[in-house]
């Protein structure tokens, strides 16, 4: 869920740890003189190359201006190729991407808003990387999950609409955070089509200039703030209804390479460092943890399809991967009596250092993860 960086009291004790490991463990960059470096700063975003060739195309940003940033590449068409967010200032992060040719931009975000500062890229060559058919197959199979946790999304949230509209309160609580589970399994393949998460899935302080407030999170405050449904919350309800089916619909076409997947995992970690582990995703519900288990679902099962081309190029890193999301897993099993459910520990319920614990836990994970595009493609 994208939305405006902001801090708590919480972040400078555990958070602002989390935000360094997982943008410092992206300065490092094996592309040498074949990455294209962006130096990001709150009114410019220079690139040291305006054409590439197609295949694995590294970027290697530093933040030089006030404000945290982002990084994005689009298609002409709006979809996002690749992204890297929380590019705090005074640091570098790196990220590598499967580009075929043709026309790009490349945008530098400061602040995380608005459309960015905006440069060219032509890409160009005969079709960009041959894959293996380890890699094709597990390609393939992330297509099917993805379009699987989209589908399986709808009936889960037209149950939360139903108890929306028949305003009903406490059942619409009950339905609201399972009906987010295959979305935040899945978000950055959601998020790549640039228009449907703002609409879905924005939080109030992340919201734009003149933006209308919509989506599960509007839809939050109202059960648990206000504490009641009126006639413009059930508009709401059916124009959530609305954009998840334009979601499902739209999902096959999503870009999909096996570093967009190794990469979407990474941002899925970057996901709950900057939101569920500083209990600002879920501010009114305290569902956090909900979405926490789903996120590292989404990362697993990612690495899971890409683990048998990385463990015969880096099986340390294999190795490490697969005990720190056991590692993971298990610290989550602790907030939660039923070990196959999604009934989580109200997160206002978990305190400090417990919070610090997690953190933790991101961060160890977090570092490998960063590891695993590279380990892809090798």
């Amino acid at each position: 869920m994208r939305s405006a960086a902001r801090f708590t009291v919480f972040t400078a004790a555990a958070a602002v740890a989390a935000l360094t490991a997982v943008t410092g463990c992206a300065q490092k960059s094996d592309a040498g003189d074949g990455a294209i470096k962006v130096a990001a700063s709150d009114t410019a975003c220079e690139v040291s190359k305006k054409e590439t060739p197609a295949g694995k195309v590294q970027f290697e940003v530093e933040n030089k201006g006030s404000k945290v940033t982002e990084l994005y590449v689009y298609f002409p068409d709006g979809r996002i190729v690749t992204e890297k967010e929380n590019i705090g200032p005074g640091t570098k992060a790196s990220i590598t991407a499967e580009i075929k040719p043709g026309d790009y931009e490349v945008a530098c975000k400061p602040g995380m808003k608005g459309d960015g500062i905006r440069q060219k890229l032509k890409v160009t060559g005969e079709g960009g990387e041959k894959r293996s058919p380890e890699l094709d197959a597990a390609v393939a199979e992330y297509r099917k999950y993805v379009q699987a946790q989209a589908d399986e999304t709808l009936p889960k949230t037209q149950v939360f609409v139903d108890a929306v509209k028949a305003g009903d309160v406490e059942a619409a609580k009950k339905a609201y955070a399972p009906s987010r589970i295959g979305w935040e399994r899945t978000e950055p393949v959601a998020e790549s089509f640039g228009d449907i998460d703002p609409k879905t899935d924005t939080r109030q302080d992340g919201l734009e200039a003149g933006q209308a407030w919509t989506g599960w999170h509007r839809l939050e405050k109202a059960l648990w703030a206000d504490n009641k449904i009126g006639d413009e919350e059930k508009k709401l309800a059916d124009q959530l209804i609305t954009d998840l089916t334009d979601w499902q619909k739209r999902v096959g076409t999503a870009e999909i390479t096996p570093t967009s997947m190794a990469n979407g995992a990474k941002e899925l970690l970057d996901e709950v460092a900057t939101g569920k582990v500083t209990g600002e995703e879920e501010t009114y519900s305290h569902t956090d943890l909900v979405d926490f288990k789903a996120n590292v679902e989404g990362a697993q099962k990612a690495y899971e399809l890409l683990k048998p081309a990385a463990a015969k190029n880096d099986p340390a890193l294999t190795k490490q991967l697969d005990t720190q999301f056991v590692a993971l897993n298990t610290l989550l099993d602790k907030y939660r009596a039923d070990k196959n459910g999604y009934e989580f520990t109200s997160y206002d319920k978990v305190g400090a250092p417990e919070r610090k614990e997690l953190s933790d836990g991101v961060n160890a994970l977090a570092e490998p993860l960063s590891k695993l595009a590279a380990a892809v493609t090798k």
